[in-house]
């Protein structure tokens, strides 16, 4: 199984990297990571943009996945759906629960839960990661 510093060096240069996702523990079932609310990840009123909500969870999904994958498979998502709840202001930091519901042979299905600093639920997100060959 990969590592968190393994998997943290996969995202850092790309997306998940330049949003500054950062893992804080992985485990087949279940990932949390923390993202800090900055600026340039925000609407115009200082507040973490739809977006970026999505992007988080869409990652820690995927990496959900990742450690559950069989050698020589991949991942990609095929749905997501978003309920926002609550904001999360410009300098505080989010945290996300990505917790599987379903680790199938072909796909596999996530929900997560983004925080606020004060611990309030701000959005609840769930997708499908679908299993791929590897090849091509």
């Amino acid at each position: 199984m990969l590592d968190l510093a393994t998997l943290q060096k996969f995202l850092d240069p790309v997306f998940p990297g330049l949003m500054g996702v950062k893992l804080v523990e992985v485990a087949p079932e279940r990932v949390l990571a923390t993202m800090e609310v900055r600026p340039d990840l925000c609407t115009s009123g200082g507040i973490l943009h739809g977006g970026a909500y999505m992007a988080f969870a869409d990652t820690l999904g995927a990496v959900g996945t990742v450690l559950n994958l069989a050698p020589g498979k991949k991942t990609t998502t095929t749905d997501s759906s978003t309920k926002f709840i609550a904001g999360a202001r410009v300098g505080t930091v989010v945290t996300g629960e990505s917790l599987a519901l379903h680790r199938g042979r072909t796909t596999m299905v996530w929900q997560t839960t983004i925080k606020n600093a004060d611990g309030k639920l701000c959005a609840v997100i769930t997708q499908t990661q679908l299993v791929l060959d590897g090849a091509g």
